[in-house]
């Protein structure tokens, strides 16, 4: 099993963060191995950046992706940007609550999730991109909630009760959207 993802967006929406837990929870709490790159500008805030993992149950003899299985787009940027390398079967999960996507690719799932508006409903727009790794878990099934769940308690000690309830918030938004 080879599972690639990346995570696009801008600076400021944790895209980065969420690249971090994500292989916390893969590698720690899951005992696959997993390995991360990233990429973003000069600007310390609001500039283009995108994480991607690779997580797989073998040895990662190449750690970049090739085609993925699993693109997380941010705001559209990020999304017309990678969308050419989901490969056909992947899944697209969008922030809806920041732009709708028109003309959908066939053979690729696309799950729409508000995690933005969510976010603010728990009271701190910055969980939105922990609303989208709860998201992630709902729609590939592989990182499981219980992972997930201690690599935000981890990597967010203090905020860890907020942070829990923008995963679990991100898995229902995804399960409404999936049935």
């Amino acid at each position: 099993m080879r599972l690639e993802v990346r995570i696009g967006g801008f600076g400021g929406q944790g895209v980065i963060t969420m690249g971090h837990i994500l292989g916390t929870a893969a590698s720690l709490h899951l005992r696959l191995n997993a390995v991360m790159t990233e990429s973003y500008g000069p600007e310390a805030r609001g500039g283009a950046c995108k994480t991607d993992i690779v997580v797989s149950d073998a040895a990662i003899d190449y750690p970049k992706t090739t085609r993925l299985d699993c693109l997380i787009a941010m705001n559209p940027d990020a999304y017309n940007s990678y969308i050419r390398d989901v490969r056909e079967g992947g899944v697209v999960i969008f922030d809806s609550s920041l732009f709708e996507i028109e003309d959908k690719l066939s053979g690729i799932r696309y799950i729409g999730v508000e995690a933005t508006k969510i976010a603010q409903g728990l009271g701190n727009p910055q969980v939105a991109n922990v609303v989208m790794l709860g998201a992630l878990s709902s729609a590939i099934g592989l990182f499981q909630m219980n992972a997930l769940g201690s690599a935000v308690t981890e990597r967010f000690p203090k905020t860890s009760v907020l942070n829990l309830k923008a995963l679990k918030a991100g898995v229902e938004a995804a399960k409404r959207v999936k049935e």
